[in-house]
């Protein structure tokens, strides 16, 4: 049986008076039923719209699928119709996206709102859409929740309008559940509750799930499989323990370094990674990262690497990946943030 989610050589360019914004260049992952897979990176590194790729939800003008291929349950996305790919999106693929405020409707009840999705892809009827809603408000940690169905997203906190858009991406029982950052502007106690009840719910109803995030820490305790995404390219692929615990790339290495850690510094002492991210119109020849890697040598800036296997299924995008120099670096930097 093949993966529930297959995605290869996946490119989407956004075509601009100044250049072609190569948002995302080459992406290619798979993803089985009740896995996690997080994807990670740096603000445009191309983790939001390979998620809004997948649902084919870029707007065109200006961006375009330009090539790869994405299958789910075998079936080609690419190749549905319009009205297939509607009846996929919420239903069979669901989406959290980052700001509940924009993304929940302010004139309309938010039980409403859940119960509109039920009418629309699973055909109940109003009552039975209603009941539905408030049971999901509830699973999600609602209290009050057949009143609280009848408030408006307003009457909300941000915790509890990220919860209601949580509920209302499971009430159809979605295969995959895509959450783009979702508990980034919430404070670092009710983000641990949405990772939480995240985990919990992926167990009851053994959705797969895409993590999006900038933040490793965050992913830490849910991913099965990490992919770290720069300029729009992935540079890694592994187990969350292999990338971790044995991480291949500066980049990660970078990331990884920007994280609190009091095991190996007691005054936990952040190192950021230097320098900003490259424009996606004018990428750095050779690896995009160059600019910005300490390890940076000649061939780095004239030839870009490939992504290649280097430990029995851990793949990297770096010349200088597995070599002795560098076990070396990650051996001084062991030690994991799980």
């Amino acid at each position: 049986m093949g993966a529930l989610l297959e995605v290869k050589g996946l490119k989407t360019h956004f075509y601009t008076r100044d250049g072609v914004v190569k948002a995302v260049d080459g992406v290619t992952f798979s993803l089985d039923t009740g896995k996690t897979l997080a994807i990670v990176g740096e603000s445009g590194s191309g983790k939001s719209v390979t998620a809004l790729s997948l649902m084919r939800l870029i707007p065109d003008p200006p961006g375009k699928i330009v090539e790869g291929s994405i299958d789910f349950r075998g079936e080609s996305v690419l190749a549905m119709s319009d009205e297939k790919v509607r009846e996929l999106r919420g239903n069979r693929i669901a989406m959290i996206f980052q700001d509940p405020m924009t993304s929940l409707n302010p004139v309309y009840r938010v039980g409403h709102q859940i119960a509109e999705a039920l009418r629309l892809h699973k055909n109940m009827d109003r009552k039975a859409a209603e009941a539905r809603a408030v049971e999901m408000l509830d699973l999600v940690g609602i209290p009050n929740a057949a009143q609280r169905a009848r408030d408006y997203p307003h009457q909300f906190s941000g915790g509890m309008r990220q919860r209601a858009m949580i509920a209302m991406a499971l009430a159809c029982d979605p295969d995959i559940l895509i959450a783009d950052e979702p508990s980034t502007a919430l404070d670092v106690t009710i983000q641990a509750q949405i990772l939480e009840l995240m985990i919990e719910l992926q167990q009851r109803t053994g959705a797969a799930i895409i993590m999006i995030t900038h933040d490793l820490g965050v992913v830490a305790d849910m991913a099965n499989d990490v992919m770290v995404m720069y300029a729009g390219k992935q540079v890694e692929y592994g187990t969350a323990e292999e990338v971790f615990y044995e991480p291949l790339h500066p980049y990660t290495w970078g990331l990884l370094d920007s994280l609190p850690r009091h095991d190996i510094d007691e005054k936990g002492t952040l190192l950021p990674i230097e320098g900003q991210p490259p424009s996606l119109i004018d990428v750095p020849t050779g690896c995009s990262f160059h600019p910005r890697c300490p390890y940076a040598q000649d061939v780095c800036k004239v030839k870009t690497p490939e992504l290649r296997d280097i430990k029995g299924g851990h793949l990297a995008a770096c010349h200088f990946s597995g070599s002795a120099e560098f076990q070396r670096r990650q051996a001084r930097n062991s030690g994991g943030v799980a």
